[in-house]
């Protein structure tokens, strides 16, 4: 399984910058990012392969999670796309959930890896949702750890973002999504004082 160090093996991409709220201004799709997003996304097997996400109630899914919620593009299971097509497709997509999640920021000192991480989490659970997260609140006040603690535990230390709705509406504990909201917590605390 790739790490976020396994970047530098990663399709290069034009760089890119976003401005949050706050003024910040940050790489946009960068390698760490990416580099997140690959740990989870796509099936190793068959990258290009769209699929039905049966932790997603069946949503057509491709590359490194592309879904319709992220692109304009069709997504039609069975079809297969490029390694070229899910590059060009990721890249904008990212650049896309990166750009509605930066004016969520209103700090002018996001750490890279703040961003790197919230943006996957975006990715993810969507935009919206990382917005007005916990996770958001402390990242705004400045407390860059706790924000990074809160993208998969409550303050009170249990799994957050961590679940899926049943069919009966219901909610059921996935340990891979822990795993993911882990890994981003990881990634997001890079650089910052112990």
């Amino acid at each position: 399984m790739p790490t976020p160090d396994a970047a530098q093996n990663l399709p290069r991409v034009p760089p890119r910058t976003v401005r949050t709220a706050g003024g910040a201004v940050l790489l946009a799709a960068s390698a760490g990012v990416m580099a997140l997003l690959g740990q989870w996304e796509p099936d190793k097997r068959d990258p290009g392969l769209v699929y039905a996400d049966q932790l997603a109630g069946g949503l057509p899914t491709v590359c490194k999670g592309i879904t319709r919620h992220v692109t304009s593009t069709p997504v039609v299971v069975g079809e297969r796309w490029s390694a070229a097509k899910c590059d060009q497709e990721e890249a904008q997509a990212v650049v896309q959930v990166q750009q509605q999640l930066a004016q969520c920021f209103t700090r002018p000192d996001v750490p890279q890896a703040v961003f790197d991480a919230a943006s996957s989490h975006a990715w993810n659970n969507g935009a919206a949702a990382t917005c007005s997260s916990q996770a958001m609140r402390a990242f705004n006040v400045g407390d860059w750890s706790l924000g990074c603690r809160r993208l998969g535990l409550s303050d009170a230390g249990r799994p957050v973002w961590s679940f899926v709705r049943n069919k009966d509406g219901s909610m059921r504990y996935v340990q891979g999504l822990a795993n993911r909201r882990a890994s981003e917590t990881a990634y997001c605390r890079r650089g910052l004082p112990q």
